[in-house]
């Protein structure tokens, strides 16, 4: 798990195209080479012991109340045992809302657990005590939309730590059918690329694109010892059980799966057609 413990912290391409040319070609302006989203610290929460964000579904509205995002395993009440769900839960969670260069904007305060779990996912999903309206108006903070699309392998990201006031800039490597740690096991996990570092604090952390600026993901292990299948040494698990150990690799979890099980009164509904949460 990447949250942070008390004694030890956790190609461009070039494409080329060939042709023949019969005659002059027409003088043609060159496209227009897309802008890459500076991901920043904006909006980010630290919290005591890991990172998270300030959140809002695609159908959200600037009247719903406000949502914070980070690990399962950042739950207050502890590690949320494997197979266990929790929903709908009275939390008093507090965290510390940031400006792009990390600077606190103000305190933040859950009052419900809408939904965590470790178990399939690693998530935990909180109702702040205030709208994302009133947010706005007092501290211009806009929230990050949970993408509805399951991210792509080679996408560039960047990995925003609440709790460490740092961005990470990696890129998504491949997918992992299963991850397992300890007794949990995470579905659909996201591999980054081998260079991407992230440490313990970094639990929570939303995985941006920079294409569209949006939520992917979100972060939540690495491979620290090259131990296998333990704490805080993650292996993989293939579809024919094949177990791979990647010391020093990191990974997140899908997040549009929250977008499957949306209610048409945007709330989460485990009852939706097609919805990707794990069921109590």
């Amino acid at each position: 798990m990447r949250l942070r413990r008390a004694l030890s912290l956790g190609a461009t391409a070039l494409a080329a195209v060939a042709g023949i040319l019969t005659g002059p070609a027409p003088s043609q302006a060159a496209a227009p080479a897309p802008t890459a989203v500076a991901v920043t610290l904006a909006n980010t929460i630290a919290l005591n012991n890991c990172s998270a964000s300030l959140v809002r579904f695609p159908t959200s509205v600037s009247t719903d109340s406000a949502m914070m995002l980070t690990n399962g395993h950042c739950y207050e009440g502890g590690f949320i045992a494997a197979g266990r769900v929790v929903q709908n839960v009275a939390s008093t969670r507090t965290g510390t809302l940031l400006n792009s260069s990390g600077g606190s904007v103000a305190r933040v305060r859950a009052n419900r657990v809408i939904y965590a779990t470790m178990t399939g996912n690693d998530v935990a999903l909180y109702r702040l005590n205030t709208t994302f309206a009133a947010l706005s108006s007092s501290y211009g903070a806009t929230p990050l939309t949970i993408s509805s699309a399951r991210p792509a392998a080679g996408a560039s990201i960047g990995i925003p730590s609440g709790y460490w006031k740092r961005v990470w800039n990696c890129s998504i490597d491949g997918f992992v059918t299963t991850l397992r740690e300890d007794t949990w096991t995470w579905k659909d996990s996201i591999r980054y690329d081998a260079a991407c570092d992230t440490i313990g604090g970094t639990s929570g952390s939303p995985i941006v694109s920079t294409a569209t600026g949006q939520l992917v993901g979100i972060n939540n292990t690495g491979n620290e010892d090259g131990g296998r299948c333990t704490l805080n040494n993650p292996c993989e698990v293939s579809a024919n059980g094949t177990v791979t150990v990647l010391a020093g690799r990191s990974y997140g979890q899908q997040t549009y799966w929250f977008t499957t099980c949306l209610s048409a009164a945007r709330t989460i509904d485990l009852t939706v057609s097609g919805c990707l949460l794990t069921k109590p």
